[in-house]
Protein backbone atom coordinates (compact mmCIF):
# COMPACT_ATOMS: atom_id res chain seq x y z
CA UNK A 1 0.00 0.00 0.00
CA UNK A 2 1.56 3.95 -0.69
CA UNK A 3 2.07 5.99 1.54
CA UNK A 4 0.65 9.36 1.50
CA UNK A 5 4.62 10.75 0.84
CA UNK A 6 4.84 7.83 -1.61
CA UNK A 7 1.79 9.15 -3.37
CA UNK A 8 2.56 12.96 -3.47
CA UNK A 9 5.63 12.23 -5.33
CA UNK A 10 3.54 9.92 -8.10
CA UNK A 11 1.52 13.48 -7.97
CA UNK A 12 4.43 15.48 -8.70
CA UNK A 13 5.85 13.21 -11.36
CA UNK A 14 2.24 14.01 -13.39
CA UNK A 15 2.31 17.42 -12.78
CA UNK A 16 6.25 17.36 -14.40
CA UNK A 17 4.83 15.26 -17.05
CA UNK A 18 1.86 17.55 -18.11
CA UNK A 19 3.83 20.81 -17.65
CA UNK A 20 6.68 19.17 -19.79
CA UNK A 21 4.28 18.13 -22.50
CA UNK A 22 2.80 22.21 -22.36
CA UNK A 23 6.45 22.96 -22.64
CA UNK A 24 7.34 21.41 -25.51
CA UNK A 25 4.26 22.69 -27.13
CA UNK A 26 5.25 25.74 -26.10
CA UNK A 27 8.99 25.42 -27.63
CA UNK A 28 7.47 24.12 -30.85
CA UNK A 29 5.65 27.77 -31.21
CA UNK A 30 7.97 29.93 -29.58
CA UNK A 31 11.34 28.13 -31.03
CA UNK A 32 12.91 29.07 -27.55
CA UNK A 33 15.67 26.36 -26.82
CA UNK A 34 15.33 26.73 -23.66
CA UNK A 35 12.27 25.72 -23.40
CA UNK A 36 13.09 22.28 -25.26
CA UNK A 37 15.81 21.69 -22.61
CA UNK A 38 13.87 22.36 -19.85
CA UNK A 39 10.91 20.30 -21.62
CA UNK A 40 13.21 17.55 -21.90
CA UNK A 41 14.08 17.92 -18.02
CA UNK A 42 10.23 17.66 -16.92
CA UNK A 43 9.59 14.67 -19.18
CA UNK A 44 12.57 12.62 -17.94
CA UNK A 45 12.45 13.38 -14.62
CA UNK A 46 8.62 12.51 -14.85
CA UNK A 47 9.11 9.51 -15.56
CA UNK A 48 11.75 8.38 -13.14
CA UNK A 49 9.79 9.61 -10.63
CA UNK A 50 6.56 7.66 -11.62
CA UNK A 51 9.25 4.51 -10.91
CA UNK A 52 10.83 5.79 -7.46
CA UNK A 53 7.22 6.66 -5.96
CA UNK A 54 6.07 2.98 -6.90
CA UNK A 55 9.24 0.80 -6.43
CA UNK A 56 11.82 2.71 -4.13
CA UNK A 57 12.98 2.47 -0.49
CA UNK A 58 12.79 5.14 1.57
CA UNK A 59 16.48 6.97 0.65
CA UNK A 60 15.15 6.62 -3.22
CA UNK A 61 11.52 8.67 -2.06
CA UNK A 62 13.92 11.42 -0.17
CA UNK A 63 16.18 10.84 -3.85
CA UNK A 64 12.61 11.85 -5.37
CA UNK A 65 12.04 15.18 -3.59
CA UNK A 66 15.45 16.19 -4.25
CA UNK A 67 15.00 15.76 -7.47
CA UNK A 68 11.73 17.18 -7.65
CA UNK A 69 13.11 20.58 -5.79
CA UNK A 70 16.14 20.48 -8.35
CA UNK A 71 13.72 20.33 -11.03
CA UNK A 72 11.43 22.95 -10.23
CA UNK A 73 14.62 25.34 -9.87
CA UNK A 74 16.13 24.34 -12.90
CA UNK A 75 13.38 24.05 -15.48
CA UNK A 76 11.49 26.89 -13.66
CA UNK A 77 14.13 29.28 -13.93
CA UNK A 78 14.99 28.04 -18.11
CA UNK A 79 11.17 28.71 -18.40
CA UNK A 80 10.89 31.66 -16.95
CA UNK A 81 14.37 32.90 -18.86
CA UNK A 82 12.68 31.88 -22.28
CA UNK A 83 9.28 34.01 -21.57
CA UNK A 84 10.73 36.95 -19.72
CA UNK A 85 13.93 37.30 -20.86
CA UNK A 86 15.31 37.62 -17.17
CA UNK A 87 15.60 34.72 -14.50
CA UNK A 88 14.14 35.78 -10.92
CA UNK A 89 16.88 34.62 -9.15
CA UNK A 90 20.29 34.28 -11.34
CA UNK A 91 21.62 30.89 -9.22
CA UNK A 92 18.06 28.89 -10.04
CA UNK A 93 19.33 26.81 -12.42
CA UNK A 94 22.77 25.87 -11.23
CA UNK A 95 21.42 25.11 -7.80
CA UNK A 96 18.48 23.37 -9.54
CA UNK A 97 21.05 21.31 -11.66
CA UNK A 98 23.35 20.47 -8.42
CA UNK A 99 20.25 19.50 -6.34
CA UNK A 100 18.99 16.67 -9.49
CA UNK A 101 22.98 15.70 -9.57
CA UNK A 102 22.65 14.77 -6.05
CA UNK A 103 18.66 13.81 -6.42
CA UNK A 104 20.06 11.30 -8.65
CA UNK A 105 23.17 10.50 -6.66
CA UNK A 106 20.84 9.53 -3.68
CA UNK A 107 19.07 7.24 -5.83
CA UNK A 108 22.27 5.55 -6.18
CA UNK A 109 22.67 5.41 -2.78
CA UNK A 110 19.04 4.11 -2.11
CA UNK A 111 19.75 0.84 -3.74
CA UNK A 112 22.18 0.01 -1.39
CA UNK A 113 19.55 0.87 1.97
CA UNK A 114 16.96 -1.88 1.21
CA UNK A 115 13.76 -2.06 -0.33
CA UNK A 116 10.77 -0.89 1.44
CA UNK A 117 9.36 -2.37 4.53
CA UNK A 118 13.14 -4.41 5.23
CA UNK A 119 15.08 -3.46 7.68
CA UNK A 120 16.91 -0.91 6.27
CA UNK A 121 13.60 1.06 4.64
Amino acid sequence: MARDFDRALLAAAGIAGALGVATAAGAAHLGQPNLTIAADFLLFHAAALIGIALLASRLAIIAGWVLVVGLVLFAGDLTVLSLNGTSPLPAMAPIGGGLLIIGWLLLAASAFTGRRGGPAA
